[in-house]
């Protein structure tokens, strides 16, 4: 669905998920007094990084917050993107949220400050309300006359009603197309774009459900409208900038939303449509919604890169921008600077940093538990049991991965449920960091220096 507004052409686009690691993600997991459940909306744990994520959620909500940064800070595997997603999930669907991880903007065309900037782009959404004339009433009837020799337009006559008025109107070539694809008849309430000649059947009127003895099950009964026929019709259309922006490049044109391949974006298109889009604001067509920008692995940036998002972070149309980083102190990249979690301080002081911790045994089971179910696998209590064990020896990722593969062996043996055994054989094949660091240790003599 494409419009143009006021010069600039805009289009819904929609919006496509997959199954991932973090699919089981549902929300947050809390109360409405922000009280974290034990497991709630696919989270396990984590309350008081859950209770900040909450706040962080009511503000956004309320329209407090935009143009922030945070951070998410804790060791892998300890759920930070589990997070982000809880916040994405709670934020709704209206609220655009883009994920990316940091080492992106290295793989792309474009250079890494255009990358950011479109990555920042793409997650403020901007509502714009339509105003359109539309005819709306009950068909009271409909003449179409087909030339006499089969060739050429269709044109009629439509008599419309409503409870206080009824009007005549001339059906040309294009509404009389509509309405024999359509098959509409008196007593059907419709609606018409007198714009582009659309006819949309609405119900078919009450007054008329006696004319028939049988109607089908999709057919729909509606009151006949009333007040005036022609009437003004309000649609909205929800965007983001980065969509506008690349509609309105001339070099590319709209057919890029599809290729991917959107390219550089001049500077003065955007200060075209930002200027635009503040017309908007101000003459109430149009209202912003800041969604939020998740950037993963956030100390893979370098030192121009935070730069351009200090400067961004101050900008009127910023969105909420959550960092997360699982490095306690390191290099800012590109330079010789030690700064904490690898990111400059004047971006650290201007960041609410939410911390995770560790999970449990038992919550790592319950998150084990969550995941099965999710992948369809069933687990018995022993291979759940050495599958959270596994978890604290060696890594949350490596036992993770061993659910799949367990069930893989499952299939084999024709079992239906994921054994002890099965979770062994997977550990024996597949070897994590920790036994493959010895092994590397005991042949280091075998190895090529």
């Amino acid at each position: 669905q494409m419009a143009t507004i006021g010069g600039l052409a805009v289009k819904d686009v929609l919006k496509v998920e997959r199954i991932g690691t973090h699919s089981h993600i549902r929300g947050l997991g809390l109360s409405q007094t922000l009280e974290p459940a034990t497991v709630g909306d696919g989270m396990v744990g984590q309350h008081a990084a859950r209770r900040a994520a909450g706040l962080i959620v009511k503000m956004i909500k309320e329209g407090k917050i935009a143009g922030r940064a945070i951070l998410i800070a804790g060791e892998p595997g300890s759920g930070k993107t589990a997070l982000a997603m809880g916040i994405s999930k709670a934020l709704g669907q209206e609220t655009p949220f883009v994920s990316m991880t940091a080492s992106e903007i290295y793989s792309v065309e474009v250079s890494k400050t255009e990358a950011l900037n479109q990555a920042f782009r793409k997650a403020i959404g901007v509502k714009i309300a339509e105003e359109s004339e539309v005819l709306e009433g009950e068909v009271v009837s409909i003449e179409i006359d087909r030339p006499a020799s089969g060739v050429g337009p269709k044109v009629g006559k439509m008599t419309l009603k409503t409870t206080d008025m009824e009007a005549i109107y001339d059906v040309g070539a294009k509404m009389s197309e509509s309405c024999v694809k359509e098959r509409i008849s008196a007593g059907d309430v419709v609606q018409i774009d007198r714009a582009t000649g659309r006819v949309t059947r609405l119900g078919r009127s009450y007054t008329r459900q006696n004319d028939y003895d049988a109607f089908s099950a999709q057919t729909k009964f509606v009151q006949c409208p009333n007040g005036e026929i022609q009437k003004k019709s309000q649609v909205v259309h929800n965007v983001t900038l980065h969509e506008i922006d690349v509609i309105n490049s001339r070099t590319q044109g709209y057919l890029a939303l599809f290729t991917g391949d959107t390219g550089e974006i001049k500077t003065e298109v955007r200060d075209q449509i930002n200027t635009k889009v503040n017309e908007w604001r101000e003459e109430g067509k149009a209202s912003i919604q800041p969604g939020v920008l998740f950037i993963d692995e956030v100390h893979l940036l370098d030192l121009e890169c935070y730069s351009f998002i200090n400067r961004a972070l101050e900008s009127d149309l910023a969105p909420i921008l959550i960092m997360a980083t699982n490095r306690p102190t390191s290099a800012v990249r590109g330079t010789e600077l030690i700064s904490p979690h690898g990111i400059p301080g004047d971006l650290l002081d201007r960041s609410l940093i939410i911390r995770t911790g560790k999970l449990s045994p038992e919550e790592i089971t319950q998150v084990f538990s969550l995941r099965a179910d999710e992948e369809g696998v069933k687990l018995d209590t022993k291979a759940l049991a050495i599958l959270t064990r596994l978890a604290g020896e060696t890594n949350f990722r490596y036992a993770m991965q061993l659910i799949a593969l367990g069930n893989v062996f499952r299939e084999r043996s024709k079992r239906d449920i994921v054994s002890a055994e099965d979770i062994g054989k997977a550990y024996t094949m597949f070897i994590d960091r920790t036994r493959s660091k010895n092994l590397l240790q005991q042949h280091n003599d075998q190895y090529l220096h």
